[in-house]
């Protein structure tokens, strides 16, 4: 899940997440990471000093500088290959203290590109802090998964970036969730073409390895503890990182704090009611604007976004960038564009030329930029240019990395026999979210099963304090995941309560904002329990729990 978007539409591919055409999602054999004990001689890697240059990448800003940093393909087997990650940083204005990491969340967003884009939000770190990017293993510049899509865009627990396909077909190629038969054997297929388009990353994705990465990047950055910035994701991430290094652990700030115990079925489904009280919130600021294209009538306003996205699914329109646009494709742009109350006009106005125009742009701005996919062979481990990034990256790597961090894999049987039942929940859940998220809950099927690590190890903590942001409107990470990894955790968690709306805190609340920049900054963290106001209410932080 990623952090709230703030970058230009035709990057998202690179940049930020959401879900996406059902096509797209599926993302290949994943293996189970294998964490701890015995681990061969890694010397060489932590041995490795960063070397930044300039940018050659024209997405980039100019004064963005770049380093790559290379890690083991296989801990266990490091002799047997290598993978280069990208690094991007801005420069500590000042005096540096070292280097804090950011991650924006996704999974299978380019932590690279997306610095470039938001990097202004982050200016105020780099009082004391070179700030860096990076692309974790399958993502973005770094030896990125695909599944050989043609268009398309990312996906995301949370949202979606929806996109069409010339390769594998549409949204609609992929039975729902009604025909469970139809589906598991489109799944097996996706499996086969997505390993055909990944190479060797593919087998050892996930956020095990990912953390360990992390480790390796913070000693070439000559750090002796990793500070660190996560968003949604990204603080699954961290968390992860936190258990396997515990005392490599220094500021280390949690925003959008995912969930490390919950099955994918629960996780979709509390995914789809926080995507629906969003939809209803803008519903109701809509039907206030004699601009709304669904009406001054609130319940009718309901009806007709339900409406709109059957008769899509039924009825695909031509897209402005090839290929269909499905109502699956429009519940993709829609999660996208709920994301924050500051991203509500822009929407209103892309429905609008949706439903009275028939023009798809608006709405696909919020998820694809249509980029055709290189679709030549796997790449060796090497770092690739913005260019050659394929556009399903972020939604192969979203389910590549969520598959091989699950160790939940129901039988044929199972989900057959279950999905009538799941099918009525969901629905009760989101209309208007529903189809899609089921279907997601299925994509790891016919997938080796993933890593217990996480939720078997990543609980009582024994590292330096963390700070947790959790936002009691956030639609893709609800607020309970927030108190449930932090108890998790344990005692090193800081539990800090914004009682705003939108996906994340730091980049639309200042009081998030500045009180994470306190930790991370001048090691400042605010009592556990202490809250933060709704933005149309900024004030100071009340030091009180609920």
């Amino acid at each position: 899940m990623p952090a709230n978007p703030r970058t230009r539409p035709a990057v998202r591919r690179c940049a930020g997440a959401g879900a996406v055409a059902l096509t797209l999602l599926g993302a290949g054999l994943p293996a189970a990471a294998a964490a701890g004990g015995g681990e061969p001689d890694l010397t060489r890697f932590y041995r490795q000093k960063a070397r930044w240059v300039v940018c050659k990448d024209v997405e980039l800003p100019k004064d963005m500088q770049c380093a790559k940093v290379t890690v083991p393909l296989d801990y266990a087997r490091p002799a047997e290959g290598t993978i280069d990650l990208a690094l991007s940083r801005y420069r500590a204005t000042g005096r540096s203290r070292g280097s804090v990491l950011l991650n924006f969340g996704g999974p299978g967003g380019s932590g690279v590109s997306q610095l470039g884009l938001a990097g202004k939000d982050f200016m105020s770190l780099t009082n004391g802090y070179d700030v860096v990017g990076f692309d974790p293993r399958g993502v973005g510049r770094s030896s990125p998964v695909s599944c050989g899509e043609g268009t398309g865009g990312g996906a995301d627990d949370g949202s979606t970036d929806a996109g069409s396909t010339d390769d594998g077909g549409s949204a609609d190629d992929i039975p729902d969730a009604g025909r469970p038969q139809a589906l598991l054997k489109a799944l097996k297929q996706l499996t086969v073409r997505c390993a055909a388009h990944s190479g060797p990353v593919l087998s050892h994705i996930g956020t095990v390895n990912a953390s360990r990465d992390l480790d390796v990047i913070r000693q070439a950055l000559g750090d002796e503890k990793l500070n660190y910035l996560g968003f949604s994701y990204g603080t699954r991430l961290g968390a992860v990182y936190a258990a396997q290094f515990p005392h490599k652990v220094g500021r280390m700030a949690l925003d959008g704090v995912d969930t490390l115990t919950e099955s994918p079925a629960e996780q979709g489904m509390a995914g789809a009611r926080g995507q629906q009280t969003a939809l209803d919130d803008f519903l109701d600021w809509c039907v206030t604007d004699v601009a709304c294209p669904f009406g001054q009538d609130r319940r009718k306003a309901g009806d007709a976004v339900v409406r709109l996205v059957r008769s899509l699914d039924e009825h695909p329109v031509v897209s402005d960038f090839g290929g269909p646009f499905s109502g699956q494709d429009l519940v993709g742009a829609l999660g996208q564009g709920l994301y924050g109350k500051e991203l509500w006009p822009r929407l209103e106005r892309a429905l609008a030329s949706l439903i009275e125009d028939g023009d798809t742009r608006g709405v696909q701005n919020f998820a694809s930029g249509g980029y055709a996919v290189p679709l030549g062979p796997p790449h060796n481990g090497g770092l690739v240019g913005s260019a050659d990034i394929p556009a399903d990256n972020l939604s192969a790597a979203l389910m590549a990395i969520n598959c091989a961090d699950d160790p939940d894999r129901p039988s044929a049987e199972q989900l057959t026999r279950d999905v009538a039942r799941l099918n009525e929940a969901y629905q009760r859940a989101s209309p208007v979210f529903g189809r899609l998220r089921l279907t997601q809950v299925m994509l790891c099927y016919g997938r080796p099963r993933g890593t217990d690590f996480i939720r078997d190890k990543v609980k009582d903590v024994d590292s330096a304090r963390m700070l947790l942001v959790g936002t009691r409107g956030d639609p893709a990470t609800p607020y309970a995941w927030t108190i449930e990894t932090a108890k998790r955790l344990g005692p090193s968690a800081v539990v800090l309560d914004n009682r705003g709306d939108g996906h994340t805190g730091y980049s639309s609340s200042r009081c998030v904002h500045g009180k994470v920049d306190d930790f991370l900054l001048y090691g400042t963290l605010p009592a556990d329990g202490s809250s933060c106001p709704a933005d149309d209410d900024r004030g100071s932080v009340t030091d009180s729990p609920d």
